[in-house]
């Protein structure tokens, strides 16, 4: 028989946190090859989309889904930290909006 842990918010938080930092730095470093890294985006841009949805639940992570595929999938925006730009969103821009 295996026992539930409950997973709190502020777990997620964190995880999203250092997940999205991860994330965001794999994409980079396809950047950084030249050519071999724009085609390695077409193997990490379904993936990277996937776990955005993964990671955000609801339409923060069906849009961030997308467009973390098609910042990965264009040429030469590898730059831009998608995961980490959804984490401040949803963390500190819409906690605002809702207090």
């Amino acid at each position: 028989m295996t026992e539930q842990v409950p997973v709190s918010a502020e777990n997620n938080k964190t995880r999203n946190l250092i997940l999205g930092i991860l994330f965001d730095a794999i994409g980079l470093v396809s950047f950084t090859v030249p050519l071999v890294g724009e085609f390695s985006d077409v193997i990490w841009a379904p993936l990277a989309g996937f776990l955005m949805t993964w990671m955000y639940k609801g339409t923060i992570g069906r849009v961030g889904g997308v467009v973390t595929f098609l910042e990965e999938i264009l040429p030469f925006s590898d730059f831009i930290p998608t995961f980490t730009l959804t984490w401040i969103y949803n963390y500190w821009i819409k906690n605002k909006n809702a207090s």
